[in-house]
Parts: C-alpha cells; structure tokens; sequence
C-alpha cells in the first residue's frame, strides 16, 4: 500500500499551486492531486495585479503567467481612466499544461471522491489512499457562518473578423445598462484578433440567464464596432463577496485541511483569490513536511489572520449591497476610482492603510447616509449563504 505524503483533492487553482511549491520547495515528497474533470484547472482564467504578488512569488509564479500587460482602464458613465501597473492573467491551458508536467503521472483525473479524512480520501470506487496530509481544494462550499453577496458572471473567448484595437484590458466597463444590478463589462486583449469578454454581475442571486448573458455579450461587441466571427470557449461562475460572518466557527466546521475558496480565502470584495492561494502555497511548502498535525493550525492561523486584515472590505461591502438601490451600485465604484493610484493599487492587494480606509469614507457618499449606515450596523434579510 503507497502511503502519500500528500494529497490534494481537486485540481484547481489553489492545490496547484501547493502542488507546483511543493515540488519547488520540498521535491521528495510525495504529492498526489485527484481531479474530478478531464483535465486540472478545469475552464477558468485567473487574473491579478504586479502588486498583488511579491518578487518573489512573481519568479515562481512566471511560467503560468499567459498574458501580461501594461496599465488598465476602468469606464464609467462621468469618465474613463487609465491606471498604470502591470495585470496579469494565468489561463487554464497554461496552469493545466505546468501541472502535468510538475506531477506526471502523479496527476490523476477523471477521478471521483466519496469521502475525505485528515489522513485518507476514498474514491467513488470504493478503493482508499492514505496520506500524512490531505487537502480540499474543490471550490467554494456554503456555510451558515458566512453571509455573502455574489459575483457572477459568463465569459466568452472570442477571435474577431478584425483586430480590436485595445492594447490593454478593460476591468470595468459601468456605462452598460445595470440590469437591477452592479454591472460591467470585463475585457481581456489576447492577441490583436481575440478577446475575453465577461458580462459581470454583483447580485443578491445566483441567478444569471446564460442566453440573456450571452445576448448581452453580443450586444456590447456590436456597440464596440465588433465582429464576432468564432467562439472559442465559455467560463461561467459565480464568487462570493463576504459581508459578514463568523469566523470561529466557520473554521470549526472545516476539520478537513482546505484551501482557497473552500476556505474563504479570496478578496473579499473583488474575489480575487491567486494572491492569497500564493502566499498559502509558500507557508505550506516552508513549514517543513507537511502533515495534517502540522498544517490544520498553521492553515487556521492563516484563516484568521484574513479574516481580520479583511474587515474594512467587508464593511465595503454591506454598503454596496445594503445601501441604496442595486442598480446605482455603480456609483460607489465610479467614486472609489476617482482616488489615488497607489490606494487602488493597495486595495487590490488587500494592503490598505487606515488612512486609505480614512478616504475612502470620507467626502460626498454615493449612497444615503442613514442606509449606509445601517448597512455597516446589520444584516440584510435579503442575502444569505448559498
């Protein structure tokens, strides 16, 4: 019987990059990762900002690096901005494609899990590995600890009949209609003939018509002068925003070692999560042989230490969901990036300063006084975990 010395369930971003860290770092373990789809990193593309990351993490990081560009624009109804440092973006192809060559045949898919123990995965089956670690990595899981927001959004991959003419992405575009939500549009350059295009909701549901935001997406390319000549794929999903929570006991459920979504380690308010899986993997791989004793405080401290550095973000967020209607939710981020670059680079990074939170607050609020007020101050019937 092979004993692992660690095993990673799902192949998504989180466990890949403990796995490719570990192999780095610690190249005589023993790792095992288990995917349920044919092929790690399933259909997902994962961006980030230059200052998101440290040196470091960017050199270990680079050979997932698939596009890389300078400055970014953000669009609103009063104005367009350009803001300068580099985003990246990590596509699945190019983390599938170091996966497999970092794993070998030490990457299985297609691979079904019944059960998961600190030391042990059962397989659908009926066959069990055992391990001195295992960890979850298969996505986000609801909670009754956590009261959440959502962003969901439908991408298309697209090669056009004629270049577009971006020459950098395009995070946010707000002059869209809202649809009884925070809406925009997100855009990525991939080559002069191909583009990204994401119709992007912040909503209280997880309700998003695939064909009306397909429609929406097609609609927006022939406002830009588009032609869309040939689909090349499709991404759908939907991120948490936390709002409120509580974090003891959210932890308290998760026996099990997890990372990334499953263990609410993302930005709170962007749902970005590449830095924070970035900086797990490197705690992971130098704490010395993983095993589930050694890893369940130091992943729990970890949890913790978030949660607390994110509480700003989540007050951030009951008011852009709790206060004033959802369709002029726009304009507490057209107000947020009229401010300096350097705190928009730190709110990004999840680095702010108290005075950043200071300006942040300060000045003529987008939304009515009292509303977000209480925002801050309560609960909303209208949202729950999902």
């Amino acid at each position: 019987m092979t004993k692992w010395d660690v095993i990673l369930v799902g192949g998504g971003l989180a466990n890949g990059l403990i796995a490719l860290r570990l192999r780095q770092r610690q190249p005589g373990l023993k790792v095992l990762m288990l995917e349920a789809d044919e092929r790690a990193g399933g259909n997902h593309t994962w961006s980030f900002h230059e200052d998101d990351l440290t040196p470091a993490q960017h050199e270990w990081l680079r050979p997932l690096v698939a596009h890389r560009w300078q400055g970014y624009e953000v669009r609103f109804p009063r104005y367009t901005r350009t803001l300068p440092g580099d985003y990246l973006s990590v596509t699945a192809e190019s983390f599938a494609q170091a996966l497999e060559t970092a794993l070998g045949e030490n990457l299985l898919t297609l691979c079904e899990v019944s059960d998961i123990t600190p030391h042990g995965v059962t397989l659908a089956d009926g066959s069990t590995l055992h391990a001195a670690a295992v960890i979850d990595g298969r996505g986000y899981q609801p909670s009754p600890w956590l009261t959440v927001g959502l962003q969901a959004f439908l991408g298309q991959e697209w090669r056009l009949a004629a270049p577009h003419g971006l020459t950098r992405p395009v995070l946010m575009d707000a002059t869209v209609d809202q649809q009884q939500s925070y809406r925009f549009v997100y855009t990525l350059p991939l080559s002069a003939d191909t583009l990204l295009i994401e119709d992007t909701h912040y909503q209280d549901s997880t309700a998003l018509d695939a064909n009306e935001a397909r429609q929406r997406i097609a609609d927006y390319a022939q406002d830009q002068g588009w032609t869309l000549q040939h689909l090349q794929r499709e991404e759908q999903g939907v991120l948490p925003i936390t709002l409120q929570g509580q974090p003891r006991a959210f932890r308290q459920e998760r026996e099990q070692l997890c990372s990334g979504l499953r263990a609410g380690l993302f930005h709170a308010t962007t749902g970005y999560s590449l830095p924070l899986a970035a900086t797990l993997a490197d705690l992971i791989a130098d704490n010395g042989r993983p095993t589930h004793e050694r890893l369940h405080p130091l992943i729990g401290q970890f949890m913790a230490r978030q949660w607390r550095r994110q509480r700003f973000f989540r007050i951030l967020n009951r008011m852009l969901f709790l206060a004033g209607r959802p369709e002029r939710r726009w304009q507490v981020m057209q107000r947020f990036y009229q401010l300096d670059d350097g705190l928009i680079a730190r709110f990004y990074a999840g680095r702010l300063k108290p005075l950043d939170m200071a300006r942040i607050l300060t000045g003529k609020p987008p939304v009515p006084v009292g509303e977000a007020l209480l925002a801050v101050l309560k609960k909303s019937p209208r949202l729950r975990a999902f």
